[in-house]
């Protein structure tokens, strides 16, 4: 098994070699303002595409991180720059929160409240707040934190809805893509908002987002985790009756190292014990039925039949952390091996050594799907950001020391 500082030195390798050089060098755009909406995998950039709140805010999440860790002036100017056209563009001055998208010029497209964009913008200012110490940031992370709370928890059954309209009234579809269920509340919303809360509460100790932070870390236990498989469940109603019995092994093993983080910036240790048990059985089920013999992790499965055999990205990238985020609370070898596995399937297969960055989706065989065969597939897009692949070589350099 590899050394601790070996290993580590791979992780800061991959980011400050690739990942970041390659959002930096193919991504910014100069012209009109922010970063280009969609690159595909062999770098052609649609100048034109949409802009997403999302993207924007693990831009802003992922140089900032970077820009704290490592104090390179270069990744705080991207950070700058980040910010800036969020609070020009993304914010909406007349309701408040941000918009889910704007097109290539900036000018408000899709004008909906999705809660995820809210809590991702939130987890970026939060850590850009970190980064710089830059007040107003944390301000407006603060005053979305308050409109969450106000315009979309659920008083009755606990948690959040998924999206409102521009002006926060109620909405129908709340979906939050195509491919989602349309129900009030999803697990992955809920995750989300637990990393941006969990991020907030680390820039500044308030008492009453502590007391919301709790309340929700305890509904993903209580309520999302399927107490009988480990697995969470992905869809409710209003009353949190599942709506689905699909499981995602990327969602399962993030959200698995993600309550341990919450309960740590918490610092309640009977919560920080449940956190970590439940961890380390959410990582074992993935462990016994997420992974292929070639190490990666399998997408979707559905009453434990594999439904989605492919290689994501970002799935990949999250087990690394949550396999040995199991290991460290557990001490078992298969976990930390299973961490490595995962990591060298990144290096041969996910990591595009011809462009730069990682491939976006793999096919079960362990090469990319190309565009031409999947819209999914692509260097930059919507969803496909430096955060997730950003995040797992800086969280395992802390880790690995």
């Amino acid at each position: 098994m590899i050394a601790n500082a070996d290993w580590a030195a791979r992780f800061r390798q991959e980011l400050t070699g690739n990942i970041l050089p390659f959002w930096m060098r193919h991504t910014v755009d100069r012209k009109n303002g922010g970063f280009f909406g969609a690159v595909d995998c062999d770098l052609r950039i649609d100048n034109q595409a949409a802009r997403a709140a999302v993207l924007n805010a693990r831009i802003l999440w992922t140089f900032s991180a970077a820009a704290r860790a490592l104090g390179d002036a270069a990744y705080r100017e991207v950070a700058d720059w980040a910010y800036g056209y969020m609070a020009d563009r993304f914010l909406d001055r007349e309701f408040g929160g941000v918009y889910w998208t704007v097109d290539y010029l900036g000018r408000p497209l899709n004008v909906r409240k999705q809660i995820y964009a809210q809590a991702f913008a939130i987890y970026g200012l939060a850590e850009y707040y970190r980064a710089t110490g830059r007040a107003e940031s944390l301000e407006w992370a603060r005053q979305l934190y308050h409109l969450i709370e106000e315009k979309s928890a659920e008083p009755m059954y606990g948690g959040y809805l998924e999206a409102r309209h521009s002006d926060w009234s109620p909405l129908k579809d709340l979906r939050l893509s195509d491919k989602d269920m349309n129900a009030p509340k999803s697990m992955n919303t809920h995750l989300h908002v637990l990393e941006a809360y969990t991020n907030l509460l680390r820039a500044c100790d308030d008492p009453k987002l502590r007391e919301s932070l709790a309340a929700l870390e305890k509904v993903i236990m209580d309520r999302i985790v399927d107490s009988g498989t480990a697995h969470f469940k992905m869809f409710f109603d209003n009353q949190w009756v599942p709506l689905s019995d699909h499981i995602s092994f990327g969602h399962d093993i993030e959200g698995s190292w993600l309550i341990c983080e919450t309960a740590d910036v918490l610092g309640d240790p009977a919560l920080g014990n449940r956190a970590r048990a439940l961890a380390v059985q959410m990582a074992q089920a993935v462990y016994e039925q997420g992974l292929d013999d070639d190490g990666s992790l399998y997408y979707e499965a559905s009453r434990s039949r594999i439904v989605d055999p492919n290689k994501h990205w970002w799935a990949q990238a999250e087990a690394v952390i949550g396999f040995y985020n199991a290991w460290q609370i557990s001490s078992e070898q298969h976990f930390r091996e299973a961490a490595w596995r995962v990591w060298e399937f990144i290096e041969e297969k996910v990591v595009d050594k011809i462009h730069g960055e990682w491939h976006a989706k793999l096919k079960p065989d362990g090469t990319p799907w190309t565009a031409k065969e999947d819209r999914d597939a692509c260097m930059a897009g919507p969803w496909k950001c430096p955060y997730h692949n950003g995040r797992v070589c800086m969280e395992m350099m802390a880790r690995l020391g």
